[in-house]
C-alpha cells in the first residue's frame, strides 16, 4: 500500500511555492514509494480546507500525512484533529483571522496571477475552522524557527504547548535548510526511521 503526504501551502502562494518544489525533489531521494499531493487550496478558507479534506477522505485508510506550512499549518492543524492523522507544521499560522485582518481588500497572488478581495467573511471561516481545542496534540510536530520575520514563533509555543516541536534559533519564515527536517517530519509521519536532526 502506498503512502502519500498532502502538502498544504500558505497564504497568496500555490503548488509551485519554493517548498512544494524542493519536497518533489527531495522525497523521491529519501523514500520513493511516498506519493507527494500539493493541491491548489486557493483564498478561500472554505474552499481550501474542503479540497483538503477530500483528499484525505479519498484516501482513508490508507498510509496519509499532512505538512502545512504557516496558513497551510493552520488548515493542517485543524484537518490532523478531525481526521486523526498525523501532521509536520512548519512556521504556522496561529489565530490566522486576526493575522490576515490587515490583509483585507484587494490582494494578488504571483503564483497563480490571480486577482481577489480578501474579506471579512473569510476571517469569519478561518475561525469557525479553528479547533476548540487540540484533542490530538500527540498527531502534530512543531517544527519553528526563532528569526521567522512573519509570524511571531512564540505564539505558535503557546498555542501548540506540549506538542513534539523542534525549535532553531535563527531562520526565516521560509524555513532555512528546510532538507536537514525532512527526515524527522518523514519519520514523524511514519514513513522512515527517525534520524538525529542536525543542529
Amino acid at each position: 500500500m502506498s503512502a502519500t503526504i498532502l502538502y498544504l501551502h500558505g497564504f497568496n502562494s500555490s503548488p509551485r511555492s519554493q517548498k512544494a518544489s524542493e519536497l518533489r525533489d527531495w522525497l523521491p531521494q529519501l523514500h520513493p514509494g511516498i506519493e507527494l499531493i500539493v493541491p491548489e487550496l486557493g483564498f478561500d478558507p472554505d474552499q481550501a480546507y474542503s479540497r483538503a479534506a477530500d483528499l484525505i477522505q479519498a484516501r482513508a485508510g490508507q498510509p496519509l500525512g499532512l505538512i502545512g506550512s504557516s496558513l497551510g499549518g493552520f488548515y493542517a492543524t485543524a484537518l490532523s484533529q478531525r481526521f486523526d492523522v498525523p501532521a509536520a507544521l512548519i512556521n504556522p499560522a496561529v489565530r490566522p483571522y486576526d493575522l490576515l485582518w490587515d490583509y483585507l481588500g484587494a490582494q494578488y497572488n504571483p503564483y497563480t496571477d490571480e486577482h481577489y478581495t480578501l474579506t471579512e467573511a473569510h476571517m469569519a471561516a478561518l475561525k469557525v475552522l479553528e479547533p476548540e481545542s487540540l484533542s490530538a496534540p500527540e498527531n502534530l510536530l512543531l517544527l519553528l524557527q526563532t528569526g521567522d520575520e512573519t509570524l511571531d514563533y512564540r505564539d505558535a509555543l503557546a498555542y501548540y504547548r506540549g506538542v513534539p516541536s523542534w525549535i532553531q534559533p535563527g531562520g526565516d519564515h521560509r524555513f532555512q535548510r528546510l532538507e536537514r527536517v525532512v527526515p524527522a517530519m518523514l519519520a514523524f509521519l511514519g514513513m522512515g526511521q527517525a534520524p538525529k536532526v542536525a543542529d
